[in-house]
């Protein structure tokens, strides 16, 4: 029994030591922590369903449907996530952005039906791009950033969060890809 206690007690020096354990994964970065965060609310699932996964297999004509007349479809929605990503991507590498008068409704308006593959297409690179921006930014770039792009992944996963709400309502969201 003796040896049992020894044996038990050796093991959990060396696994508190950091010794048993498999490679120590590097600590997290700003650079990191972003990617994380972005990629989490983009495409990959994580705790909650990104953005692109409640997206997926959705039709134009299933992207109008409003539960109301006072609130926005996910059309609206995808679309008013691609126009402020986009907008921030443009001034995360100087370019001048989109005009924008300062209404925060007209980012909603301007999807239609006929609009929503090349919508979902667009979003779906614009994060791209911001994976890559951030992937290529150095640590001043990102330090004078950071608090922009980890807003743009909570404001990401805020509206994801009403399309999945929406497509609940309409009976068009498959519980098995992550809601139930």
């Amino acid at each position: 029994m003796p040896k049992y206690i020894l044996l038990f007690s050796l093991m959990c020096s060396l696994t508190a030591s950091g010794q048993v354990n498999s490679p120590a994964t590097p600590p997290p970065t700003l650079k990191s922590i972003l990617l994380e965060q972005l990629k989490t609310t983009w495409n990959q699932q994580d705790w909650f369903v990104p953005v692109m996964k409640g997206l997926e297999g959705l039709t134009a004509k299933e992207a109008m449907w409003k539960p109301s007349d006072s609130s926005h479809s996910i059309g609206q929605l995808a679309y008013h996530l691609l126009f402020w990503n986009k907008q921030e991507l443009d001034k995360f590498y100087g370019r001048k952005p989109a005009a924008f008068d300062g209404n925060n409704n007209e980012t909603f308006v301007a999807f239609t039906e006929a609009s929503w593959t090349g919508t979902v297409q667009q979003l779906d690179q614009v994060m791209k791009d911001w994976e890559e921006a951030i992937k290529q930014a150095d640590e001043a770039k990102l330090q004078s950033w950071y608090s922009i792009i980890a807003h743009i992944s909570a404001h990401n996963a805020y509206h994801t969060g009403q399309i999945l709400y929406i497509r609940k309502l309409a009976g068009n969201w498959d519980s098995a890809k992550g809601v139930k």
